[in-house]
Parts: structure tokens; sequence; C-alpha cells
């Protein structure tokens, strides 16, 4: 075809001149606006108990309900206690003071009031632990329980339910701003 293949480069690099619109065309300008959405990252503990991520200043740390909590209880294991130290040392050590605001969550199981009530004791029951645990950091903790309403992941796949993302979303999660 070709016998060398620098003239068949010479042939597919050479700039080409674009066409030139007739002298009486016209058209609309359009600017394009694309959504921007923020890339959240997350850490997530070994055990996958805990997780973290950080958006702006404001730190959000979850602990998943099996930690916390027995199936449909709101007193908190001992287990729950030891973790929730360590998150109280967190807010203490990278805090800025403030709000610190404990938020409970649930899955899908269950009715929208049933959920509601279990979240919101269950988030009152945390900030009863956290408010003993940081007495001398200078925060103000607000508890509120969300329900079902916010899932973290879709409880249902395909019109299947997956376990895994329930688990998931059976969930504490403490809100906090970092420092500078």
């Amino acid at each position: 075809m070709f016998r060398s293949l620098s003239v068949a480069l010479a042939l597919v690099l050479s700039p080409t001149p674009a066409p030139s619109p007739p002298a009486n065309a016209t058209g609309a300008v359009e600017d394009l606006v694309l959504p921007v959405e923020d890339i959240v990252g997350e850490i997530e503990s070994m055990d996958g108990a805990e997780s973290e991520s950080k958006v702006g200043r404001q730190v959000t740390v979850a602990v998943t309900s099996d930690v916390l909590f027995a199936l449909d209880k709101w007193r908190l294991t001992d287990k729950a206690r030891q973790r929730l130290a360590k998150v109280a040392q967190k807010v203490r050590d990278e805090g800025a003071g403030g709000v610190v605001k404990i938020e409970g969550h649930t899955d899908d199981q269950g009715t929208d009031a049933y959920n509601q009530t279990l979240s919101q004791r269950r988030a009152q029951a945390v900030e009863s632990e956290m408010r003993h645990l940081l007495s001398a950091a200078g925060v103000t903790l607000e508890a509120r329980g969300y329900g079902e309403s916010r899932p973290k992941v879709p409880n249902m796949v395909g019109g299947k339910p997956v376990e895994k993302n329930r688990a998931r979303n059976r969930r504490v999660e403490i809100v906090f701003t970092a420092k500078q």
C-alpha cells in the first residue's frame, strides 16, 4: 500500500484545514453546564464496623448498629462503649468544638414509625455515652433519629434485599467539624 511508514504517517498526521462555514451562517451558542459532584472518600475499619468520611471540615464517623446494640434494642453493649471511647478521643483530638451531631439510622425492615423511634432512641443512647466521654471537650451534643429515610447504600438491588447493605444502613453517625 505505502512504500514507507514515513509517507503513511505524513498523510495521517498532516493537518487538514477545517471547512469554512458559509458567510451567511448563523447559529446559537450555548454554554454547556454539567453538574459537579463531590467525591467523598470513605475509610472503613478492618472489621467493617466503622467508617469515616470527610467533606471540607465536616467529619462523619459511622458505627454499625450491630457493634453498638443487640437486635431491636437501644442499650449500648460493652463493645460499643469501647468503640465510642475511641470516637470521643478523635473528636477531642481533631474537633474544633461547637456542635457534635449524633444521627441514628435504620434499614428498611419494620414500619416507618418503628424505625423512627428506634433510631431516635439509639441516637440518644450514643449521645448519653458521648456526653460522659466529652464532658470537658466544650462541645454541644444533638441527637436525632432518621429511621430509614437516609440509607447509606440501597437496601434493595434489582428488587431483591441485600443483607450486607441493610447491615451498613443500620448505623449511628457522629458528625463534627474538624480543626483547620
